[in-house]
Formats: C-alpha cells, sequence, structure tokens
C-alpha cells in the first residue's frame, strides 16, 4: 500500500502524524485538527512544489497517526514526540541554554547549588532566575548570611577537621563534630526555604523573633547578627515590591532569516525590566515557514518548562496559537497570551529585539569578530560561570610512556593568546605514567607561587583531560586552601565540557558554537606548548647521550658543542679545526679520539 492509499484511511480527527523513511526511522512529527485532512494536503503540487515538503514525501514510505481528543492534547504529544524522535524534517531547538535554577537538597545537611538541569530526586528546585549570574548571587548571599554550604564534602560521616568555608564563616561546619547542631544546620535551612520561595515577610517575623529571643538571653552578638540580616532582607523586600509595580513579565521573539540560515532571539522583561536575552540558530531551514517555525518553537521551549510568562510576543501569529495559549495558560494555572503587537511601545520592543536577532544571525553566519566582552559573557553563560572570565589559564600534560614528563600553561587573556605569559613545567615529583598525579603537582606550584607572590587567580583554570584530569587539578587547589577557583575541563574525544561542582550537568555545545571553537583553540594550544617543550626534551636527551659519554668531556662542553652544531651527529661529522674553534685543542682532541678518527 502506497502512501496515498494509506493517507485516504487516515480519520476526520485531531491527532499527531509521523513520517517514516525506508529504515523505519521517524523522519518528521505533525499534528493536526483534522488528521486526513492536514496530511493529504502534502500531496498537493503547490506543497510539493516547496523544496522541504518535496524532500520529506521524496523520502517518506510509511505514515503512523495517533488519536487524541483535542488539538490541546495534540500540541502536547507532538512536542514529546519531537523530544522523543528528533526527527530531521522538525525544526528542533539548537545550542539551547537551559535556565538556571537554585538547588535545595533533600539530605540530613542540605546544600545549595545553581544547576541547569531539574531532576526528580527529593531537591527542591526554585527558579529560574535572570541575568543568569542572579542565582549565583543569591547562592554566595546564602553562604554569607545563613551559612548553607555549596561544598562536594562527603556529609554521611564527620571529618577530623573542617574546609576553608569553615574559617572564613561561609558555613556551619557539618561536617565535623561538635561545630554546629542538628537543630542549628536545620533552623539555616528553614531560613533559606523561606528566602528562596520570596517568603521575606515570614522570614523576617521569624528573625525579629529569633533575635529578641538572644537578646533576652544577653546573646547580644547573635542578636547583632540577625539584625544585620533582617536589615538586609526588609532591603530585598522592598526592591521586589517596588520592581513589581513595574509591570509583567513578558518573553520577547524576533526573527531574522536567509534560509536554510535563521538566528532568533529571545528578551526576558521581568517586573517591566530587559533582564537576560537568549540566542537561537539553526543552518538547516529550506523552505522556511514562520508561523509554523513559531508554533514549533514555542511548543518545545514552554511545555517543558517550569517557568512561563504572563505574556509570550511573536513576529507572527499561527495557526493553532489559541491551542498552545490555553494549554500554557492550564500548566501555569494563570491566564498566558500569546500576542503579535502591532504599535506602540511593545511593536518598538519587537523592533528592538529584532535588530538584535540580525546582529546575532551576522555575528554567527558572517563570522564577525566578537567584542571581548561578548566573548566573556558568553563563555559565562555557556559555562554557567559566577563571573565572566577575562583570563584562562590552560594545562595540559606531555609525555611517551611516562618519560620526559612535561606540563605547559598557555593563557588567552582579553580575547586573545598572551604568549608572554606562557609557562613550560618539567615533572619533578611523579615516577611513571600518571597524568593525574601530574596535574595535581603542576597545579600546585603554579597557584602555590600565585599565592606567594599575591598574585590574583585567574577567571578560569581550563584542563585538557578529564573528569580524572579535573578532579586531580580540584584536589591541587583545594590542598593550597584555594576553593572557590572556577575550573573545567575538556575531553578530547567528545569534546565534552565538565566544569567543577557540576559534573552530573556536563556542557554540551553545538559543534558550531563560537564558544566551543574558542576552548578548542585553548586546548590545542596548549597542546600544541607541551608536545613541542617534550620533543625539545627528549631529542636533547637522545642527542647528548653520546656525548656524554666522552672522557674528559664536561656538560657544559657538551652544551656548547650542541649549541652550535645542533645535533650529535654533525659534531661527529666536524673537523678538529672546526672543534677547537668552539671548546679548545684538548677538548677537540678528545672528541675526536672518541669517535675514532685521526688527529692531524
Amino acid at each position: 500500500m502506497d502512501l496515498r492509499e494509506k493517507v485516504a484511511q487516515i480519520p476526520f480527527a485531531p491527532g499527531v502524524y509521523l513520517y517514516k523513511d525506508a529504515g523505519g526511522r521517524v523522519i518528521y512529527v505533525g499534528k493536526a485538527k483534522i488528521l486526513r485532512n492536514r496530511v493529504r494536503s502534502y500531496f498537493s503540487e503547490d506543497k510539493l512544489a516547496d523544496v522541504k515538503t518535496g524532500t520529506l514525501i521524496s523520502e517518506a514510505r510509511d505514515i503512523d497517526y495517533i488519536l487524541v481528543d483535542n488539538e490541546k492534547e495534540a500540541l502536547a504529544l507532538e512536542n514529546n514526540l519531537i523530544k522523543q524522535y528528533k526527527p530531521r524534517f522538525n525544526i528542533l531547538l539548537r545550542d539551547d541554554k537551559t535556565y538556571p535554577y537554585i538547588k535545595l537538597t533533600h539530605e540530613r545537611y542540605p546544600r545549595v547549588y545553581v544547576t541547569r538541569r531539574l531532576k526528580k530526586d527529593g531537591s527542591t528546585y526554585f527558579g529560574p532566575y535572570f541575568p543568569a549570574n542572579l542565582a549565583h548571587r543569591l547562592v554566595h548571599f546564602i553562604h554569607r548570611h545563613f551559612l548553607v554550604p555549596s561544598c562536594k564534602v562527603d556529609l554521611t560521616r564527620f571529618h577530623p577537621k573542617p574546609c576553608l568555608q569553615y574559617h572564613i564563616h561561609r558555613c556551619l561546619g557539618p561536617c565535623v563534630e561538635g561545630l554546629t547542631t542538628d537543630q542549628a544546620y536545620a533552623s539555616a535551612v528553614h531560613d533559606v526555604k523561606l528566602f528562596l520561595e520570596g517568603r521575606h515577610n515570614d522570614l523576617a517575623r521569624e528573625m525579629r523573633r529569633r533575635m529578641q529571643a538572644a537578646s533576652d538571653e544577653m546573646r547580644f552578638e547573635e542578636a547583632a547578627s540577625l539584625r544585620d540580616l533582617l536589615t538586609t532582607v526588609e532591603e530585598i523586600e522592598q526592591r521586589q515590591i517596588m520592581a513589581a509595580a513595574k509591570g509583567d513579565d513578558i518573553d520577547i521573539f524576533a526573527c531574522y532569516a536567509e534560509p536554510p540560515l535563521v538566528a532568533v532571539n529571545l528578551f526576558h522583561l521581568r517586573n517591566g525590566q530587559i533582564v537576560d536575552r537568549r540566542e537561537f540558530f539553526w543552518e538547516d531551514q529550506e523552505g522556511f515557514d514562520l508561523p509554523q517555525f513559531f508554533s514549533s518553537l514555542l511548543s518545545q521551549l514552554y511545555l517543558d518548562q517550569q517557568y512561563i510568562p504572563s505574556e509570550i510576543h511573536v513576529p507572527v501569529d499561527f495557526e493553532d496559537r489559541e491551542a498552545l495559549e490555553e494549554l500554557l495558560s492550564e500548566k501555569r494555572n494563570r491566564r498566558v497570551e500569546i500576542r503579535t503587537p502591532q504599535r506602540g511601545q511593545k511593536k518598538a520592543l519587537m523592533d528592538l529585539v529584532e535588530t538584535n536577532a540580525r546582529h546575532s544571525f551576522d555575528g554567527r553566519f558572517r563570522v564577525l569578530k566578537p567584542s571581548s566582552k561578548a566573548i566573556r559573557e558568553a563563555l559565562q553563560d555557556a559555562l554557567n560561570l559566577a563571573d565572566a572570565p577575562s583570563r584562562i589559564e590552560c594545562f595540559d600534560i606531555s609525555h611517551i610512556q611516562g618519560t620526559d614528563k612535561v606540563a605547559s600553561m598557555v593563557v588567552w587573556e582579553d580575547g586573545k593568546m598572551k604568549k608572554s605569559d606562557y609557562r613550560k613545567f618539567i615533572i619533578k615529583t611523579v615516577i611513571g605514567n600518571d597524568d593525574f598525579a601530574s596535574m595535581r603537582e603542576v597545579v600546585t606550584r603554579r597557584y602555590s607561587r600565585l599565592q606567594e607572590e599575591k598574585l590574583p587567580l585567574p577567571g578560569l583554570v581550563l584542563i585538557d583531560g578529564g573528569l580524572g584530569q579535573l578532579h586531580a587539578a580540584a584536589d591541587a587547589l583545594e590542598a593550597i586552601g584555594i576553593s572557590d577557583q572556577a575550573l573545567a575541563s575538556i575531553a578530547k574525544r567528545d569534546e565534552i565540557i565538565y566544569v567543577y561542582g557540576q559534573e552530573d550537568e556536563p556542557v554540551i555545545l553545538d559543534r558550531f558554537s563560537p564558544i566551543l571553537h574558542l576552548i578548542q583553540s585553548i586546548r590545542d594550544e596548549a597542546h600544541r606548548f607541551a608536545v613541542t617543550f617534550h620533543r625539545s626534551r627528549r631529542n636533547a636527551r637522545q642527542l647528548t647521550s653520546e656525548l656524554d659519554e666522552i672522557p674528559g668531556v664536561g656538560r657544559k662542553t657538551v652544551v656548547r658543542l650542541l649549541k652550535e652544531f645542533g645535533s650529535s651527529q654533525l659534531v661527529r661529522a666536524a673537523s678538529e679545526e672546526q672543534l677547537t674553534g668552539i671548546v679548545g685543542r684538548a677538548a677537540a682532541r678528545r672528541v675526536r679520539a672518541h669517535y675514532g678518527q685521526s688527529v692531524t
């Protein structure tokens, strides 16, 4: 039975249809209020003349369908199937950054982390936060005022001594017996939860009660600390009340396309202010259809998202807009509107986003050189860092079977490589083939020296390697008392980036991503520098071995000969007169005698 015959058997009902190729792979997923009418339209002359539709039908060998009760269910099911099968003819989100959340863990001593991945692990998640560094600032505030940490210490057992975070008053120290009590820690976690839930009035009332109790019991230092924290919480509450009066939460989309290339910008307005911007790119949009494009984009972006704004502005209306509005409203438990502004301030904002989409298109597809600030901010966002790094120091280890072990450090600063700050290391303490121990040694030597000379640490330390090398570097930093250094590694084979503290959420960037290209270029430069240094040491060892065996010829003489002639082979071929001019007649005679040549 061919496709046209199968189409004739599809019912007149809402549902989802799936085109499959000769191998049974799903190549396109679509939805429709009336399935037969929609699928039959693919075989009209106008549709077949379209590049994308014509190619789809020429490759399709089978079609399946799933019936649902209404158009809303079809939208939801289509979204799930697209994410499950990733059909190549569908519009798929690419190089998408996820929103940052704050995770409050569910364990005996809960901790807080910034994360971009929601899991069903019993933890409580708060967010999303715009801009991304807001989540980091809030977690830092929690460390400083509530003393609930983000550490990786095993808290299922007690340890002999606390880490640096306890000594700098960023943690209550639950890892060491006697430093805090279960009741005190639980109280701090309760305060953190109230703070993250935005229940600042409840938190302030609780603090006033505890402050009065501490004062009555003459614990004046504790009362003063609670007073200062209460003041800070009340200031935050006032700022939020003022911001809430300014406007609603709106997401604004705009697009610039030169098919098959497409760039989309999304601006987040929160409380009437632009707080974040996102970029999306596609390289495969033949037969680009703007209404269909935004219908698919919004479904994929919001149906699986925890937070949905009250308004979404798009540049074009689309067929299933009302069904998607209804579905999103149910998910949000409040009214969600999808609008296409035609005039006024909202249209002006849409035009602003479109201008930025055009710039994004140029920056991605016309290979314009971005500013140093833009690169730093993109790095910060891609790697989920607390700050935008202006300096990156990258390390690599080089050896052959554990011999001639060396390491390199290269530096990227303000948008370019800074060769004057490159460093070479000879591994001194490691025996055999142990890259992890070698990395620990090099990182310890580098940053111990920076500490001694009171020099600033880099914005990011990048390690050439996987999780083993990353943790070796982290152990070295922790051993010398550095606990807040941004640290990441990039594994060669799969080009996966691991950020320390977020190892269970590896960063996998699109292969076209300029940030991935930047990190790869820094990593490759560190590798080149390490290999070059290793090769020079290995060659020097091999070349000097036979010269070192000449009786009566010392190390300095050997170095002088190699510096002048370049290799032991050329030394062997040199005449006595040539050797005499470099090291004197006595040494020249010994060299000639060693090689068994006559002395004239």
